[in-house]
Parts: C-alpha cells; structure tokens; sequence
C-alpha cells in the first residue's frame, strides 16, 4: 500500500504528525496504530480462514491474490498452455516480412505493367492502396446545415 512512499514524503508526515500531536503524545498515537492494525490484520487473516474452511478441499489452493484481476490476467495468460503453444508458433517477423514482400512485388507489377492495362489482375477486386476517385457532383450527398 505504502511502496511508492519517498524519503522526503516519509519526512513530511513525521513533521506533520509531530506537529499535530506535539511529541509528548506521538508515542501514544504511534502505538495506538499499530494496535489497530494489528487488529485489522489479525481480523482479515481469520476471515481469509473462515471462508477457506467454508469452500472446502477442492478450493485448499485458492489465494485472495488471484482475484485481483491483474494477477489473474498475468496467471491466466502464464499458465494457460494453449496460449504458449500459439505464442511458440507465432512469429511475427515472418509474418511482416512476408506482408511486405507481398506489398513490394504489387508495387513492381503495377509499376511494369502498360499505362493502358489494369493494375489489378482479373478476378481480385479494386486496388485497396489507390485512392478512389472523387464522386461527381450530381452523386454528392447534398449537405443539410440544419441537420448538423
């Protein structure tokens, strides 16, 4: 809870805490919360075991931790052997370099063939990397200002 606290933020409430109380009863309120936490830990280890007994052997390896979702994520994700298999099979720079092999030999087809000829073969539908042409003026979407 208290890991990102710095030395000068520890500073600070030391000054404060000296401040408000006054150093004669700091020591007081010092051992005051630690007896409360003290109690609250105690209370939380005990109710972590009321409700293990409660769930009963098939659940003798559950930790409170794991309902945290990001540690479940990162187990889920660690654990799960069908993700490892997928990861092992996957690999990435083959498959740019091959997403770019593709894209450079359409660029040399279109660049050798004729002015006169299609760029795109037969068959496989419009060049997705060409921009369309603008619609003419009679096909525009007419603009409605009071609509906006």
């Amino acid at each position: 809870m208290f890991n990102d606290i710095g030395a000068l933020e520890l500073v600070t409430i030391v000054v404060l805490a000296i401040l408000v109380f006054g150093p004669d009863k700091l020591p007081k309120v010092i051992q005051d919360v630690s007896g409360i936490i003290r109690k609250i830990r105690s209370f939380s280890d005990s109710a972590k075991q009321d409700i293990r007994s409660e769930l009963g052997p098939e659940f003798k390896d559950f930790e409170f931790e794991d309902l945290n979702p990001k540690t479940f994520i990162r187990k889920q994700l660690t654990e799960n052997e069908d993700l490892k298999e997928i990861r092992s099979s996957f690999d990435l720079r083959k498959e740019l370099n091959d997403v770019t092999d593709a894209v450079n030999s359409r660029e040399a087809d279109a660049a050798a063939a004729p002015a006169g000829a299609s760029a795109t073969p037969a068959g496989t539908g419009p060049d997705l990397l060409k921009k369309p042409a603008a619609p003419a003026a009679d096909q525009r979407a007419r603009f409605d200002a009071d609509a906006t």
